[in-house]
């Protein structure tokens, strides 16, 4: 079982590797649901941490519908995640009709190569998931789709994650995520039969 602890700072990102998780997902302004972080952010947490950090792509908030100047602003910070030593990156992308942009989500999956890709939660905003999970196998270069399985919660999506699991059989790997914590995991992994879980308390606090 793979937990993805959600982090803004490097003080939480080095508490959620002292509490166990596997992984860190490094963003900035989480009440925006997380923007790219800081350069200096990512240099000093990829140099301090022994686990893999992923660093959130991500050029506004809104939606993920991106311009093609803004495309080119998020491989400008997929260079400077590279640079820093990062595992990977993580970002979605959407078309006007609500559908997984493919064309843009592979032209940046390949420009991230090697690092490690999660297409994030973007993906719940689409209305066909399953269909959703099938246009992202055809791109090789994405390796985790993170959702709540179209709900608020992955509790509340957890029928739902299942079915992406599913489908997926691994390829990309589903990380369940939304309100994930240490009191609920073993329910959701229950429910969801996902491997990888992700949250912003999925190893315990991090304000403390």
């Amino acid at each position: 079982m793979i937990k993805e602890a959600c982090v803004e700072t490097l003080e939480e990102a080095v508490k959620a590797e002292w509490l166990g998780a596997e992984r860190v997902e490094l963003c900035s302004n989480l009440e925006i649901d997380g923007l790219t972080p800081h350069p200096d952010l990512v240099r000093n947490t990829c140099l301090t941490l022994n686990i893999p950090v992923m660093v959130m792509i991500r050029p506004r908030p809104g939606n993920f519908v991106y311009s093609g100047k803004e495309i080119q602003k998020m491989k400008s910070a997929i260079d400077m995640a590279k640079e820093a030593g990062a595992t990977g990156v993580v970002f979605g992308l959407l078309t006007p009709e609500n559908r997984i942009d493919e064309i843009n989500t592979k032209i940046l999956a390949d420009y991230a190569s090697p690092l490690s890709v999660t297409f994030h939660k973007a993906i719940d905003e689409v209305d066909n998931l399953l269909e959703a999970v099938k246009t992202l196998q055809r791109i090789q270069t994405v390796n985790y789709i993170l959702t709540s399985g179209g709900k608020a919660t992955a509790l509340e999506g957890a029928s739902q994650i299942r079915k992406m699991v599913e489908v997926s059989n691994g390829i990309p790997e589903i990380i369940a995520a939304g309100k994930v914590t240490t009191e609920n995991l073993d329910e959701i992994r229950k429910l969801t039969g996902a491997k990888a879980f992700h949250g912003k308390r999925v190893v315990g606090s991090l304000d403390d």
